[in-house]
């Protein structure tokens, strides 16, 4: 695998047990180091499946991955030391404080003492939630719990960040904060791949993307680059749309 790649897959396959339809139907992706990939498409078409099974968190059906060359089948511990997710649902735990949790969290990748504090302190300051640190989690805001989120799922530094609907439902502040922070991140070397139903948040930040509908994937690329090809979309959204549908996707 060429050391440029942060994740590759291939030929992924995914089909939940009774399920009449596979949720991923050979999804074949390759994600270079560096680049902030946004996973795009409707309510169900295996976004968060495809998360998932990156993470570790789900077994495919059949087909291979890779993380930063190392084989997901193989090497899922390894692997798990160099990744940080932050589920689309808030993964912490309720009625401990913001600081107990991300104690808890630190321990559990090996940092103590002085690191540990000076870690937790640093990321609660850079999401405005220093002076809540001692508040339990409960009686936190939407917006708020999303920070904490996140924060959660960087403690260790990760080379690769997986991102599930970071700003899902959130106020404005909260959501620009992250969003810069991501940026920031990127810059300095932490490849991001990140899902999202926001196209215009999509389109700001990602330097790639790749739809995906009904479990396989439609387009990829650069996403000036790929709006140029389809006249009059003019934007990601317009764009997503003309490759999608305006069909309503409850599930």
């Amino acid at each position: 695998m060429p050391d440029s790649s942060a994740i590759e897959i291939y030929d992924l396959h995914k089909t939940y047990k009774g399920a009449e339809e596979p949720a991923l139907n050979g999804v074949s992706l390759q994600v270079p180091v560096g680049e902030i990939f946004g996973l795009l498409g409707p309510n169900g078409a295996g976004k968060t499946t495809t998360i998932n099974i990156l993470c570790g968190i789900l077994p495919p059906s059949s087909g291979k991955v890779n993380i930063a060359g190392l084989s997901l089948n193989a090497d899922l511990e390894k692997i798990k030391r160099i990744i940080g997710v932050v589920p689309q649902d808030i993964a912490l735990y309720p009625t401990l404080t913001a600081r107990e949790n991300l104690s808890f969290i630190a321990s559990m990748y090996g940092l103590k003492g002085k690191e540990r504090r000076d870690r937790i302190n640093e990321s609660l300051s850079i999401f405005g939630l220093q002076r809540f640190a001692d508040r339990t989690i409960q009686t936190y805001s939407g917006g708020m719990k999303r920070r904490i989120n996140l924060v959660a799922g960087i403690m260790h530094r990760p080379k690769i960040l997986f991102l599930d609907e970071p700003t899902v439902g959130i106020d404005v502040q909260s959501r620009s904060v992250i969003l810069e922070f991501l940026k920031t991140l990127n810059k300095e070397g932490t490849t991001i791949i990140y899902t999202s139903h926001y196209m215009e948040e999509a389109e700001q930040l990602c330097s790639l993307i790749a739809i995906i509908d009904l479990g396989k994937i439609v387009i990829q690329g650069r996403p000036e680059e790929l709006i140029k090809k389809y006249p009059g979309a003019g934007n990601l959204e317009t764009m997503f749309l003309q490759l999608t549908g305006r069909k309503l996707r409850d599930y």
